[in-house]
């Protein structure tokens, strides 16, 4: 069964659509078969530059062709939650692109809606699959620079202020936390897990989104991460993991890394080389088929449980700065 390629559709036409769209091709259990824009020329086009058959101008309509199994949500953030429900409830499966959702309460309707219809769901946090990640993993499972004390990770970038782009329109779900802290944040609990303590602080500016964020999560085992993200500054999206016996240094960018350092204290540095095929998007996805032609209903790399729990700490620090959405009010 699960030589059997997934048909896989797609809801949205943006930039993520088309990177996962790009990474797609270089997948090898997977059709890509629909896309669906609330525009019937966007989804026309889209279609043509990616060799899809099937164009959608409705959503609903993509939810109930039973030819599709796999529903890519690449909507924006404040869609997220009523597009994955929409297409849980049709019977289809799905990858719902970060953040999952713009709250822990959407998100947990979500979550409900995929149990409830027994369909796989997991949130498209497509860096947990590449070969860095995967190798980060496994030294941390082999106790190589032994118990974790510190973790820091952050980035800063500077768009264009007011560009019309989604980052700076609080309706549809922006500010830098949920685009880019959602990295960071499941970084660290990805290797330190759920926290026990947040503290937070942040700027909420002119445009009604947090523009910048700082973020310290202490753990019942006594380590701390320390986050950060901006829309106000500029500086490289990189990970160091410190440890009893070692570190481990994740090169930038941390969404989509090649390089890992190991260096166990007083030893030379071992440089790891860890390359990915295209731009990496299709790794999550493989995992996402494989896993619904094995009958299985979410992830073990990126299960729901744990979304949640990152959802619960967005909002925790979200409520410390200040963000509060429209939708939310």
């Amino acid at each position: 069964m699960r030589d059997l390629a997934v048909r896989v559709a797609i809801l949205g036409t943006g930039s993520m659509a088309n990177s996962f769209a790009d990474g797609l091709a270089h997948a090898n259990n997977i059709e890509l078969v629909a896309v669906a824009s609330r525009t019937r020329s966007t989804a026309e086009l889209f279609a043509a530059k990616h060799g899809i058959q099937k164009c959608f101008s409705s959503y609903a309509e993509l939810a109930n062709d039973p030819d599709i199994e796999l529903v890519y949500i690449a909507t924006p953030h404040s869609r997220h939650k009523d597009d994955s429900i929409l297409c849980l409830q049709a019977g289809k499966h799905v990858l719902c692109e970060k953040p999952f959702a713009i709250n822990a309460a959407e998100a947990s309707a979500i979550v409900d809606a995929a149990r409830q219809q027994k369909r796989f769901l997991m949130e498209a946090m497509w860096s947990r699959f590449l070969p860095s990640f995967v190798k980060l993993r496994q030294l941390l499972a082999d106790d190589a620079i032994g118990s974790v004390q510190l973790l820091l990770a952050g980035g800063a970038f500077q768009p264009e202020r007011g560009d019309g782009s989604y980052l700076w329109k609080p309706e549809l779900g922006g500010g830098v936390l949920l685009d880019a802290g959602v990295y960071p944040v499941s970084v660290a609990s990805m290797v330190l897990g759920t926290p026990a303590e947040i503290k937070a602080c942040g700027r909420v500016g002119e445009y009604g989104i947090d523009e910048q964020d700082a973020v310290l999560l202490q753990h019942d085992t006594g380590a701390t991460a320390m986050l950060y993200v901006s829309l106000n500054a500029s500086a490289s999206p990189d990970i160091t993991v410190l440890g009893s016996r070692g570190r481990i240094y994740v090169h930038a960018p941390m969404f989509a890394p090649t390089r890992l350092d190991l260096q166990i204290y007083g030893e030379e540095v071992q440089r790891f080389e860890l390359p990915f095929i295209a731009n990496g998007y299709q790794y999550q996805t493989m995992a996402a088929a494989a896993a619904i032609r094995d009958g299985r209903t979410e992830s073990e790399i990126m299960p729901l449980d744990e979304t949640l729990t990152i959802m619960r700490t967005l909002d925790r620090v979200r409520a410390q700065v200040g963000m509060c959405y429209p939708m939310e009010k």
